[in-house]
């Protein structure tokens, strides 16, 4: 995966003015370890649809489970953790990974997921209903006015 291209993030100037850039490193581990993650999609309607979801961050975006009978994430969605109270919140795109690597993915989400949660779905299940968000921009910080940085991700653009 190429690194993203990181940017300071402007504020109004109520908030401070950060002059700290974040690596992307370091954002990525809190991704990976974020217990949990909030998913803002929208519903066929158009209403707004928000849910927090388990989810196994690899190989550069957010893997998460799901039938597809419940609401799945429209072609634009935003993804948002908040480990420890530092905030990342992302625009991603969403599909299904369907490459030809698919059950070597669906067999390293089964093991993450027991690392993670202790417990894992069957590979089949994630092969029949997997989802995965690429991230198309970042926001992260661990102070506000201090270190907010945007990244953004060219090839997924």
């Amino acid at each position: 995966m190429v690194p993203p291209i990181a940017e300071q993030l402007s504020l109004p100037s109520s908030y401070g003015s950060p002059d700290r850039l974040l690596d992307w490193l370091s954002v990525e581990q809190r991704l990976v370890d974020s217990p949990h993650y909030w998913l803002a999609t929208v519903r066929r309607n158009g209403a707004p649809h928000v849910v927090p979801v388990d989810g196994i961050w690899l190989d550069g975006g957010c893997y998460f489970g799901g039938d597809p009978e419940t609401v799945q994430p429209a072609p634009r969605s935003t993804r948002h953790a908040a480990p420890g109270g530092r905030g990342i919140g992302g625009h991603c795109r969403w599909h299904r990974r369907v490459d030809d690597a698919i059950e070597n993915v669906a067999q390293r989400l089964v093991r993450a997921s027991t690392a993670k949660y202790g417990y894992s779905q069957s590979a089949a299940s994630y092969l029949a209903g997997a989802w995965r968000l690429q991230p198309v921009k970042v926001l992260a910080w661990t102070m506000l006015y201090v270190d907010a940085t945007r990244f953004h991700f060219e090839a997924a653009v």
